[in-house]
């Protein structure tokens, strides 16, 4: 699952407006304009179609503009930077922090992400899910691949939109 397809499902699941998706980005600081989210958001089935590649930085901003869109700005502590650093380091986390960062967003505790894997139908312990939102480098850390991924974007589709 590419970035660009993550985005199609999460904007279909929440079901956020083009506009709003910029809105978004904007509060992430990426500025980018209603007809390019169209262009981010378009499946491109062959090479000639006109489909803007999201990057991990644009996703990861997309992410943080989520958090802040739904839940309000978070006043910087002392001492802490104004703008977060990059969160993915490489493309393999990426699906990690999808389901972090969600998480964050929707305020969703851990028996309401378990009960949206299992409305995917798929069954995930509390270990499991623990293990996919620890740090990268914890001794229990463990990669979130695309089925536990695209399963939650499913489930969160069923609950939102059911």
């Amino acid at each position: 699952m590419d970035n660009n397809d993550i985005l199609i499902r999460l904007r279909y699941a929440l079901e956020i407006k083009n506009k709003e998706v910029a809105e978004i980005f904007k509060l992430g600081g990426v500025d980018v304009t209603v007809p390019e989210v169209i262009m981010i958001l378009t499946k491109a089935d062959d090479e000639s179609d006109q489909q803007i590649k999201c990057n991990n930085n644009m996703l990861d901003s997309f992410l943080n503009g989520l958090i802040v869109f739904k839940r309000g700005k978070q006043e910087p502590k002392p001492g802490q930077s104004d703008t977060p650093e990059p969160s993915i380091k490489k493309s393999a986390n990426v699906n990690n922090l999808l389901l972090k960062k969600v998480k964050i967003a929707l305020a969703l505790t851990t028996e309401d992400m378990l009960d949206l894997f299992e409305q995917a139908g798929i069954t995930v312990t509390k270990g499991e899910l623990g293990a996919l939102l620890r740090k990268e480098g914890h001794k229990n850390y463990k990669e979130c691949g695309d089925k536990y991924a695209r399963n939650f974007l499913k489930g969160l589709a069923i609950k939102y939109r059911g």
